[in-house]
């Protein structure tokens, strides 16, 4: 179904372009929002994602790699944003604001915990592990959004969960200090 509708919408069809779209906007906004760390910028980038995919959709030569291909758009979206409005240490805000249940404590504390690591990371490092470990895709999609070897996504997605252990280490040393600060005080 969906190969018919990237045909179609290859071929000028603004409606099968339109489905195509509504069904993807939703995951794009959510992967924008993770790379970029601010919700009007994950908007922005979307849209602009977007748009690029409908004027430049007659030229995807395999329409089985329409995702892949969308993402790479989306990922290159944020990165052009990023540049232009020096917008990446904004917050990333992964974490519902809703009371949390006692049971989904410990859940929310190794999220905000993640956050934390994630924010000291560099846009290539965060875009990586997005599209990997919050997006499900395989090593092998990854190259395809990224637009890069197989062998090169595997190596960068290597180096950012070593940088993110790295982040997530100091965080928990920083937490460490603090708490010993706190209580000699």
């Amino acid at each position: 179904m969906q190969t018919k509708l990237v045909d179609d919408a290859r071929h000028g069809d603004r409606e099968a372009f339109g489905v195509l779209a509504g069904a993807s906007v939703d995951r794009l906004y959510a992967i924008a929002r993770l790379i970029l760390r601010d919700t009007e910028l994950a908007e922005d980038a979307t849209q602009d994602a977007l748009i690029r995919a409908w004027r430049d959709l007659p030229t995807l030569r395999d329409v089985e790699r329409f995702d892949a291909w969308l993402y790479r758009l989306l990922v290159r979206s944020c990165t052009d944003i990023a540049r232009r409005r020096r917008r990446w240490r904004a917050e990333l805000t992964i974490v519902s604001r809703e009371p949390a249940e006692p049971d989904r404590a410990s859940e929310l504390a190794d999220r905000d915990e993640l956050e934390r690591g994630l924010r000291r990371l560099n846009d290539a490092q965060r875009s990586i592990l997005v599209l990997n470990f919050y997006v499900g895709l395989p090593p092998s999609e990854v190259a395809d959004a990224l637009d890069i070897p197989v062998g090169t996504a595997k190596s960068r997605l290597h180096y950012a969960i070593e940088a993110l252990r790295a982040a997530l280490a100091a965080d928990a040393r920083s937490v460490g200090n603090a708490d010993r600060e706190g209580r000699t005080a």
